[in-house]
């Protein structure tokens, strides 16, 4: 039985999840309307597993994700402004402008990775993994993906050597259902994806990724079990993709009634309600904590949108380690 939720951590979520939704409104304004142009790959409807991750975590632990990487940037802690800048290609980005939506990178807080190779993450945390055994730090390093990466054979080879070494890496598979336009029935026989853990002697489990409480206690076990040398596990969290797998894209292969009922899912009104039920915030607390979101937000793009592209020089330079740095 995993970790309850305690008021100050069901705050923080929360505050995570605002801040989440927040910003991911604003970029999807700003490509509306053309003040903003680059990729972006929407997370709406994952924010509260990405939220429960960032929480769950230490800062010094550390985090593997995709291009669909918005929600667990911020879940992580990455500071919003650099998460900005970054995605519209400013020097006081995370990877100075350099690496755009799909590869943001802040390694003093954790965020080691963010791959555009489907199961590309997974590999490499396993590697972050050993070296928290090499150096006795005691990290715990999170690798996170959509459902379609399990199919990838670099996850399994990453679940398989994490499992044989007991490394303390936690396995997130964010199951939003789709493997870009693919539905999961249409690729896959494994109806419950945290069943493939069993392959490996890893713990897995599926949980509502729509319920904080649930993925609270599932995260907080996976990583106190890696945390106290137990070794990896496997935590799928079955959520629904909103939008389009891409930012302007349709849906035609999905019904109106289900992407109604996708809709419907979203799990920020909801674990709005909870917190209120259970009388750990009032409405004032939400109203204040969705304006403070709000204004880290403006401020973010107001900042990034007044900072420089990187110099012309820049394309030469982080490509090459400097000999004997």
């Amino acid at each position: 039985m995993g970790a309850v939720l305690d008021e100050s951590t069901a705050k923080d979520i929360y505050e995570r999840m605002i801040l989440i939704r927040v910003g991911e409104d604003r970029v999807l304004r700003g490509l509306g309307s053309g003040e903003m142009t680059f990729g972006f790959y929407p997370i709406r409807g994952q924010e509260a597993i990405a939220a429960t991750v960032g929480a769950v975590l230490a800062e010094t632990d550390q985090l593997t994700t995709t291009y669909r990487c918005f929600h667990d940037v911020i879940g992580k802690g990455v500071p919003m402004r650099a998460v900005m800048a970054e995605m519209m290609g400013k020097v006081t980005g995370t990877s100075k402008g350099k690496g755009g939506p799909m590869h943001l990178a802040d390694p003093q807080r954790g965020l080691m990775l963010t791959t555009g190779i489907v199961g590309g993450g997974a590999p490499i945390a396993v590697g972050l993994g050993l070296a928290s055994v090499l150096d006795g730090s005691g990290r715990v390093v999170v690798a996170t993906f959509g459902d379609g990466a399990t199919s990838i054979g670099a996850t399994h080879e990453a679940m398989n050597l994490a499992a044989l070494w007991k490394l303390p890496v936690v396995f997130v598979c964010q199951n939003n259902g789709f493997g870009e336009h693919t539905p999961l029935n249409e690729y896959t026989r494994t109806a419950q994806l945290s069943a493939r853990a069993a392959g490996y002697d890893m713990p897995g489990v599926t949980v509502d990724g729509h319920s904080v409480p649930d993925l609270y206690a599932a995260l907080s076990e996976a990583v106190d079990r890696a945390r106290n040398g137990q070794g990896p596990s496997f935590v799928e969290a079955r959520t629904e993709r909103i939008l389009g797998h891409h930012f302007g894209a349709d849906q035609p292969y999905r019904s109106e009634q289900e992407l109604a009922a996708a809709s419907a899912a979203e799990p920020v009104a909801p674990y709005r309600e909870w917190l209120l039920d259970k009388g750990l915030v009032d409405t004032a607390w939400l109203s204040d904590a969705d304006q403070k979101a709000a204004a880290v937000v403006e401020d973010a793009v107001a900042f990034a949108k007044d900072s420089p592209p990187p110099a012309p020089s820049e394309a030469l330079t982080d490509v090459f380690a400097t000999v004997g740095a």
